[in-house]
C-alpha cells in the first residue's frame, strides 16, 4: 500500500506542479501581453510630442512670418511715397533731395534686413501672374506678347512668398 499511496502522491505533485507551471504560463504571457501594450502606448505618445514639436515649431515660425508680412504691408506705401517724392525732384544736388534720398535708403535697407525684398523686373521682361498684377495693357510692336512694358508700382516679397506683386503694363 505504501507504494501506491507513494505512486498517488507523486502523481498529485506531478499533477500540481503542472497546474503550478501552466499558471506561471498564463501569468507571463499575460504579462507580456501587458508590456508589449504598454510599450506600444509609449512609443505613439511618444511620436505624437514628437510630432506636436514639430508642428508648433513650425506655426510659431509662420507666425512670425505673418506678423512681418502685415506690418510691412502697411509700411510699403510708405516706400512709394519716397519714391515718388525723389521722383518729383528736378534738382538732385539740392540738399533736401539728399535728405530724402537718405531716409529711402535707410528705409529699404530696414526692409531688407527683416527678410522683404523688391521684385527685380526690367521693361522687356517675361509677364508672371505669380509676381506681378497687369493694371493697363498696351499695343505696341516693339515688345512681344505678354512683355512687361512699364512697372508702374514695385512689389515685394518676403521668403518667396508675394506681400505685394508689383504692377505693370503689359503688351498685348
Amino acid at each position: 500500500m505504501k507504494n501506491s499511496k507513494k505512486a498517488e502522491d507523486d502523481v498529485l505533485v506531478q499533477s500540481f506542479q503542472e497546474q503550478e507551471t501552466s499558471d506561471v504560463e498564463e501569468v507571463f504571457v499575460e504579462e507580456e501581453k501587458e508590456e508589449n501594450e504598454f510599450l506600444d502606448k509609449y512609443q505613439r505618445c511618444l511620436a505624437e510630442f514628437d510630432n506636436y514639436r514639430k508642428r508648433t515649431t513650425k506655426e510659431l515660425a509662420s507666425r512670425y512670418d505673418d506678423g512681418i508680412r502685415a506690418t510691412c504691408e502697411k509700411l510699403l506705401p510708405i516706400t512709394d511715397n519716397f519714391e515718388r517724392a525723389l521722383a518729383a525732384f528736378d534738382d538732385k544736388e539740392n540738399s533736401f533731395y539728399k535728405g530724402i534720398e537718405m531716409i529711402a535708403r535707410q528705409f529699404d535697407s530696414t526692409l531688407e534686413e527683416l527678410g522683404i525684398k523688391s521684385i527685380e523686373i526690367e521693361p522687356g521682361g517675361a509677364f508672371d501672374t505669380n509676381l506681378h498684377y497687369a493694371v493697363a495693357h498696351i499695343e505696341d510692336e516693339n515688345f512681344g506678347e505678354s512683355t512687361v512694358v512699364e512697372i508702374l508700382q514695385k512689389g515685394y516679397v518676403l521668403k518667396e512668398r508675394v506681400i505685394r506683386p508689383a504692377m505693370v503694363k503689359v503688351a498685348n
